[in-house]
C-alpha cells in the first residue's frame, strides 16, 4: 500500500482550513486517513502550521511521498532536513548530537526569519494604517472646509451689478430777452372809456282810481 502525505480540506467557502494526513493513496482527498499530522492556515499572514514532526518524519521513514504543497510544508517546518540527517546517523556520517545540533541550528535561524517576517509585516500594517488614518483625516478636513464655504456663500447675498449708463451731455440753453409788454392799469382803462351820457326818465301820471258802482256792490252782496 502507498501513503502519501497530503492536504485534507476543512473550514469554510472561500475561506480553507487543512489537515495535513498521511492517507492511502488511493482514497479520495477528503476521505478516510491513516493519521493526522498536523494543521495548516493559509488564511493568516505568514500562514500558520502546526506539524508533529516526530510522526511526520516517521512516515518520511517509512516510504510516504508527499504532494507538492505537503512537501513544501514539511520544508518549512524541518521534516525534510532531519529525514536528510537521520539517513546521515544510519550511513554513520554524522552522530545523533551532531544531527540534532544542525537542526537546532536551523530551527533557530528559521525562526528568527519568520520573527522578522512578521515585524515586517505588522510594522507595514501599522504605516498602511497610519496612512489611510491620515488620508482620512485630509478626506474629512476638506469635507469640513467645503461646508463651511458652502454655508459662508449662502448666508452672504450675492452683489448685483450696477450697471451706470452714460447720461447725455447737456446742450447749454441760450436765453432769449423776451420784449416787456406793458399791461395796462384799471386807471388808464378808466380814463380811456367813454362817459356814459345821463339819461333822463320821464315821470309817468299816476293812475287814478276809479269808484266801484252801487250795483257791483249789491251784486256781491247777494
Amino acid at each position: 500500500m502507498s501513503v502519501k502525505i497530503r492536504l485534507q480540506r476543512h473550514g469554510k467557502k472561500q475561506k480553507p482550513f487543512y489537515w495535513i494526513v498521511a492517507a492511502d493513496a488511493r482514497s479520495k482527498r477528503d476521505g478516510r486517513y491513516l493519521e493526522k499530522l498536523g494543521t495548516y492556515n493559509p488564511n493568516t499572514n505568514p500562514a500558520t502550521v502546526e506539524l508533529n514532526l516526530e510522526q511526520a518524519v516517521q512516515w518520511l521513514h517509512n516510504g510516504a511521498q508527499p504532494t507538492d504543497t505537503a512537501r513544501a510544508i514539511l520544508s518549512y517546518k524541518g521534516a525534510l532536513l532531519k529525514h536528510h540527517l537521520d539517513g546521515g546517523i544510519r550511513k554513520g556520517a554524522l552522530t545523533q548530537e551532531q544531527a540534532d545540533e544542525k537542526l537546532a541550528n536551523w530551527l533557530e535561524s528559521k525562526s528568527g526569519k519568520v520573527d522578522a517576517k512578521k515585524e515586517g509585516l505588522t510594522k507595514k500594517q501599522i504605516e498602511v494604517k497610519a496612512k489611510a488614518l491620515k488620508a482620512e483625516v485630509l478626506a474629512n478636513q476638506k469635507r469640513l472646509d467645503a461646508i463651511a464655504e458652502a454655508t459662508k456663500a449662502s448666508e452672504t447675498p450675492e452683489v448685483e451689478e450696477v450697471v451706470v449708463a452714460e447720461t447725455p451731455e447737456v446742450e447749454e440753453v441760450v436765453a432769449v430777452e423776451t420784449p416787456i409788454v406793458e399791461t395796462p392799469t384799471l386807471e388808464n382803462v378808466v380814463a380811456e372809456t367813454p362817459q356814459a351820457e345821463e339819461v333822463t326818465i320821464e315821470e309817468t301820471p299816476a293812475v287814478t282810481e276809479t269808484p266801484a258802482t252801487e250795483d257791483s256792490t249789491e251784486s256781491t252782496e247777494a
